[in-house]
C-alpha cells in the first residue's frame, strides 16, 4: 500500500527535514520526493504559492514548512497539553525562524565581499543576540527549548541548525553546551538515529 503522506522538497534538509524527522518520530510512512534544483523553475507554477516543501495527503496539496511541520507535530503528539503550551511552543519556534530568515539571504549572495560582511553581521549580531537567549531557555526547561520535555521546537532547531555551521564555516554552537545538548538528544533517539543513516546520501 502506497503512503497516505507525499512530501516534496529539494535534495537536501533544509526547511523540510524537520517534517522528515516528525514523521520518522511517529513512525509514520511517507513518500519523500526530492527534486533536482534545476527541475525546479518547471515545477514550481504547479506548487500552491510557488515554494516547497509541500505536502500531499487524500488529493490535498498544502504548503508552508512550519504549518506542515506543526500538523505533523500533533499527529505525533509533540505539542503541548493546551493552547498557552502551544503558544510557547510557537513562540520559540517562530523565534528559530526569525534567525533562518537572515540565514537564508546570505546563501543567495553571489557577491564574495558582500557575503564575506553579512555573515559577519550574522555572526556577531544575529547569532549574538538570539543565541544566548535561546540557551537560557534550555537551562531553564531541563535541557529541552520549551516546557520542560521534548517538543518539536526541539526538532525544529535540531533539523535548522546545520545551515548555522554551513554558512559560517564553523561550529556555532560549540559556545552553546545547551543547545547543543539538544541537538544531540534529538538526534540520539532510536527512530530519529535510523532516519539519518537511511537518508540518502546527498543529503546536506
Amino acid at each position: 500500500m502506497a503512503p497516505q503522506y507525499k512530501l516534496t522538497y529539494f535534495d537536501v534538509g533544509g526547511t523540510a527535514e524537520v517534517s522528515r524527522y516528525l514523521f520518522s518520530y511517529g513512525g509514520i510512512e511517507f513518500e519523500d520526493v526530492r527534486i533536482k534544483r534545476e527541475n525546479w523553475a518547471q515545477l514550481k507554477d504547479k506548487t500552491p504559492f510557488g515554494a516547497l516543501p509541500t505536502l500531499e495527503h487524500n488529493g490535498k496539496v498544502v504548503g508552508q514548512s512550519v504549518a506542515i511541520a506543526r500538523y505533523l507535530a500533533k499527529k505525533v503528539k509533540l505539542v503541548g497539553d493546551d493552547d498557552w503550551e502551544n503558544l510557547e511552543i510557537d513562540a520559540i519556534v517562530d523565534t528559530i525562524n526569525d534567525i533562518r530568515l537572515k540565514v537564508f539571504p546570505i546563501f543567495m549572495e553571489k557577491d564574495e565581499a558582500k557575503k564575506k560582511a553579512l555573515i559577519e553581521t550574522l555572526k556577531n549580531d544575529t547569532f549574538g543576540f538570539y543565541l544566548p537567549r535561546l540557551e537560557a531557555e534550555v537551562q531553564k526547561n531541563k535541557g529541552y527549548l520549551v516546557l520542560g520535555r521534548l517538543t518539536w521546537a526541539d526538532f525544529y532547531f535540531t533539523t535548522l541548525s546545520p545551515m548555522f555551521d554551513l554558512i559560517t564555516g564553523e561550529d556555532v554552537l560549540a559556545s552553546y553546551p545547551n543547545l547543543k545538548g539538544v541537538k544531540e538528544k534529538v538526534n540520539a533517539l532510536p527512530v530519529i538515529k535510523k532516519w539519518i543513516e537511511i537518508r540518502p546520501k546527498s543529503h546536506a
